[in-house]
């Protein structure tokens, strides 16, 4: 059984951890280094199976992957970021289950950290160690990343992997006790073998998604995803710049009525790439940049889009 199968494009990121394994030299904590959408986070399921499972019974391999692939393995923690709503913790699937507009991204919050040393202060019930995997841990709050280098000081018997885009992205504090595991993006032809095996090769027929993707079939399909999401008509007025400043704010005031900030921010991708294509001027680029630092940093979407927006309207002809 070997969960690596799946994992495509990732020749050195395979050889590192099989070999790992192997030797059994396991460093007490991982950073899977990255671009979103190449296989981290699949990577991150493979290499528990394959430490899980390795030495034991095909009996036992088979119970071992099946309460990986269902999530209940005691002795496995995944941390991924959540919304607060009225109190109360939600990952971005029970969000979008219960169809709530976010008005600020997911974090990684002080509380998940906590948790995360209640987990590891326990005994492993039935595997050779415990694993916590933090997924888009560049979302950790500072608290948190505070909270979670005393928790890499001293993990026990366990092995902590962060998954994120790169050391830049995280404290150097946390950096500096993780080994990294590299992730790249992938070929077209890589591209194309993962996009058909999901069943999504309409995507290969959208140049723009595939621009923007970059080599990263899960930020392909997130693109295409987030396109059905939003209306033609909204779609093609933020193409076209403002010609004056009411056009921008009624814009400004329909993203963010429509949109969640998840949306937000894949459109702020979406427009840097068009109006590079179409008007290849830096300024374009770093004025829908900062936008997208604004809105990761919880300031108000309106007034991030209004600002934004009216300073485009300068690019109007």
């Amino acid at each position: 059984m070997n969960g690596f199968e799946g994992l495509i494009g990732q020749s050195q990121a395979i050889a590192l951890l099989q070999g790992a394994v192997a030797a059994n030299r396991l460093a007490p904590a991982y950073l899977f280094a990255g671009p979103p959408g190449v296989g981290r986070s699949l990577a991150a399921q493979a290499f528990v199976e394959l430490l899980f499972c390795t030495g034991v019974s095909a009996d036992k391999q088979k119970l071992i992957h099946k309460r990986l692939r269902q999530g209940n393995h005691p002795d496995v923690l995944w941390v991924e970021p959540t919304y607060l709503h009225n109190g109360v913790r939600l990952s971005a699937r029970e969000a979008a289950e219960k169809n709530l507009k976010r008005k600020a991204p997911p974090q990684i919050r002080l509380e998940q950290i906590r948790e995360i040393a209640q987990f590891l202060g326990r005994s492993a019930l039935t595997a050779p160690r415990k694993i916590v995997a933090i997924d888009q841990a560049e979302m950790m709050a500072e608290a948190a990343a505070n909270g979670l280098l005393k928790t890499l000081e001293e993990p026990g018997k366990a092995t902590i992997i962060l998954i994120a885009p790169g050391a830049d992205a995280l404290l150097p504090t946390l950096v500096s006790r993780c080994q990294r595991i590299p992730f790249s993006r992938l070929a077209l032809e890589d591209m194309e073998q993962v996009l058909r095996k999901t069943g999504q090769e309409e995507i290969l027929q959208e140049r723009a998604v595939l621009e923007i993707a970059q080599g990263s079939p899960g930020e392909a399909i997130a693109a295409w995803q987030q396109l059905q999401v939003i209306s033609p008509d909204l779609l093609k007025r933020c193409t076209q710049f403002p010609k004056t400043p009411r056009i921008a704010l009624e814009l400004a005031r329909d993203i963010d009525s429509s949109l969640d900030t998840e949306a937000q921010l894949w459109l702020v991708t979406y427009l840097q790439h068009s109006y590079w294509r179409t008007r290849s001027h830096p300024a374009l680029v770093t004025k829908l940049e900062q936008a997208r630092k604004s809105l990761l940093s919880y300031a108000q979407p309106r007034l991030v889009w209004e600002v934004t927006l009216l300073e485009l309207s300068q690019f109007a002809v």
